[in-house]
Formats: structure tokens, sequence, C-alpha cells
């Protein structure tokens, strides 16, 4: 099935086709008619498999529809995210399908002036895509009106969950009409998933996209065993052999992030760190950065981990493996988006074996192993650039410059 087969709106049609969007995925061959006949709808898919045109393309084409009979500035589709990331990110998605259907959209979170937000409200939006703490506290201005909401999209369900929303996913329902369509899309189902998904929706279309292996099908994921200390000369091996390549390197913490980023610095290869501790405004800005090619290497804590679409990542590397299983999932699926193919390489040093082995018990399968030789393992740590920690360059310049040799 084709997108120009779907009862949508010929604006919407034409858009798609300039954005290359020609057949849906698995999930949005499933759930895009659901939505537009007015269904709930409570969805399960891995990460990077079109969820947000999953619900954008139905709730788009049916506001649009009914555009004229709507009272001007009302909000008639409320998308709830975990954070301000998703949230301008999803409001993007909406604004590029919606482009010439004159639906309006608007991403509220925090971490920037109230004001300006508020005056945009006030000029009407259709859809708002929100963060739950900024959203609360309009309402509680009396800045905000909800009462005229007909949709309902909660995204990354899990991770609001995980993240401590799940009273503020209560609270909302206060808010907005009983009469609504609901539409509940998580990465991963479980029990407490399931308990707040029934709480929201009503005789729900339930549709689960989730192999046995969570890892999305075109993503080629291998790990290697490297000693701690050695991680950043694989690290600058890989980045020099691919110099063109869009790469994001996962690290457990964000000094541990810092340290890479300066490590990298010292090879000449030019990294931005991102983390939680990085000013919001920033943070957008290096995710602009890095999706226009103006950086290619972005070093990261998980804050980028969950829903963050990057365009073109050919790579992912796992400097520290993750200690929640499910984040390795999510960080490989910052690759091998939509139809593309990704490589995910993970550094595993002895002290991370058991959890590679907690990882592959919740993936299902063995992940590939990388094997070195030890003149290879060698040959990398050799070909640094680092001259500050590599002693054997440094033994050999000194030998050269004083005419000496350690050959007897």
């Amino acid at each position: 099935m084709k997108f120009s087969d779907y009862n949508i709106s010929k604006e919407i049609k034409t858009q798609l086709d300039v954005l290359g969007f020609k057949r849906p995925t698995d999930i949005q061959y499933k759930a895009i008619r659901p939505i537009l006949d007015g269904e709930d709808v409570m969805a399960i898919a891995q990460t990077g498999t079109g969820k947000t045109a999953a619900f954008a393309i139905p709730t788009i084409n049916n506001i649009q529809r009914k555009k004229n009979k709507y009272t001007k500035g009302t909000v008639r589709c409320l998308v709830m995210v975990p954070t301000r990331e998703l949230a301008k990110q999803i409001a993007g998605v909406y604004r590029t399908i919606g482009k010439h259907t004159g639906v309006k959209v608007f991403g509220l979170f925090g971490g920037v002036e109230q004001e300006q937000q508020i005056k945009t409200l006030n000029n009407g939006i259709d859809v708002l895509v929100a963060t739950p703490g900024r959203m609360f506290d309009l309402i509680s201005q009396n800045a905000l009106d909800l009462s005229n909401v007909e949709y309902l999209v909660l995204d990354e369900a899990d991770l609001m969950l995980d993240l401590g929303f799940a009273k503020d996913i209560s609270d909302v329902l206060r808010f907005i009409p009983k009469k609504r369509q609901t539409l509940f899309f998580s990465a991963t189902i479980s029990k407490k998933i399931k308990s707040l998904a029934y709480d929201v929706v009503k005789n729900a279309i339930r549709i689960q996209i989730s192999p046995k292996n969570p890892v999305a099908k075109n993503i080629d994921h291998s790990v290697i065993f490297v000693e701690m200390d050695d991680k950043r000369f694989f690290l600058e091996n890989i980045v020099k052999q691919y110099p063109e390549k869009k790469v994001v390197v996962f690290a457990r913490t964000k000094v541990r992030v810092g340290r890479i980023v300066e490590a990298m610095k010292r090879v000449q290869i030019h990294s931005e760190a991102m983390h939680g501790g990085i000013d919001q405004k920033e943070r957008f800005s290096i995710l602009d950065r890095f999706r226009a090619g103006e950086n290619t290497v972005l070093i990261t804590t998980d804050v980028a981990a969950r829903g963050i679409d990057i365009p073109s990542v050919e790579y992912v590397v796992n400097y520290d493996l993750p200690e929640d299983s499910e984040n390795y999932v999510h960080r490989c699926g910052r690759t091998g988006r939509g139809k593309n193919r990704g490589q995910a390489l993970s550094f595993c040093s002895e002290g991370e074996k058991q959890i590679l082995l907690d990882i592959e018990a919740y993936t299902g399968e063995e992940i590939e192993r990388y094997d070195l030789t030890k003149n290879e393992y060698l040959s990398i740590l050799d070909d640094t650039d680092d001259g500050s920690s590599n002693w054997q360059k440094l033994l050999d310049q000194s030998n050269e410059m004083d005419g000496t040799s350690d050959e007897w």
C-alpha cells in the first residue's frame, strides 16, 4: 500500500511525496487507518520505526478537514512527551508534514521564557506538543485552555513513567473532554504501561511491532573487548576511518562525556558534548549543528538515547555499556532510522562483561563479537596521535633526537 492510497488530504499527500515518503512503515500501516476512523490506539513499537508520522499524519488530516468548524485559537490535539528535545522534534515533524494544511503547531516546554509562549498560544494553535511541567504551569496561570481537545497523544509513555510523570498523565485528564480520541505510543510494554494505557484509552485497537530481538533488523550491532583506558584510542581510530560520517558516542556520565571530548581534542578531532547539565537552549543548538553536519561527532549521555531523530547517523558507539539494558536498544536506535541501515559498536571492558550478558539476556541474542588479534589491537594503540599517553612513541622520538636506539 502507498500513502497515495490513503484517504488523506491532497496537501498531505503532496508533502509526503516531497519528503520521499512513498510507502508506510509497519507501525504506520497498522495505525494510520484506525486513527483516521476515530479509534483509540495503543501501540508498542521500537524506536526508529516511524511512530511520530503514524499519529501525526492522521491527526493533521482530521484537524485540517474540520478547520472551518473550529473556534479560532483552541487546542484540538495535545501531544504529551517526556522531554524538551522530543517536544521540539515532534512539533517539527507536525509542521513539516502539515506544511500546506494550515494546521498550526507549537512546541511547549520549559527552559525558555513564558511570555513569548503565552503570546503564541493567544494567537491560536491547533496542535500542542508539550512537556508536563510547562504545560501545567500555564494551565495554573489560566494561559492555556485544553477544554476543546479532541485528540490526546501520549508518546514515549514508558519513558514518561520512568521520569515520574504518571500522575501528570492522570491529572491532564481533568482538563480535557472525556469524549476524545486517545493515542498511546510506547517503545516497551510492562505491567505498569498496560495499567496506564487502560486508564486512558477505551476499547483501543492494540498494535505491537516488536520482534524477538528489539534492536531493529536494519542495525548491525557488535561488541569489541577493549580495556577501559584504551577506549579513547579505539574511538579515535573509528572517527578517523570515517571522517565524513555522523557518529553518536554514548558515555555513562556527564563527567565521562567531558573527558572524552577532551581526549578527542588532543588528537585533533572536533566533537561536541551533550548532557543534562548543559543549558537547554545550547542543547538544541548542539543538536541543530549535528543535524546540519557542522559537527559530525556527538558525545552524549543517555539524554539523547530516546526518541531523538537525527537523519543519516551512520554510527553509534557505546563507549560505555549502559547499565539499563533497555537503553542499549534505544542507543542503537539512533542509527538505522526508518529504512536506512546503521552500525552500532560497543566497547566492553573487563569490568563491563556482566553488563554485556545482561544486555544479551534482554535482547534474546548474543551480540556479534568483533575479534582482533593482539597485533591488530596494539596497532590501534600505536596509531594514535595522542602523544601524551603513547609512551612508546615518546620513547622512539627521544631516541631519534639523541641518536640512541633500544636495539643492542
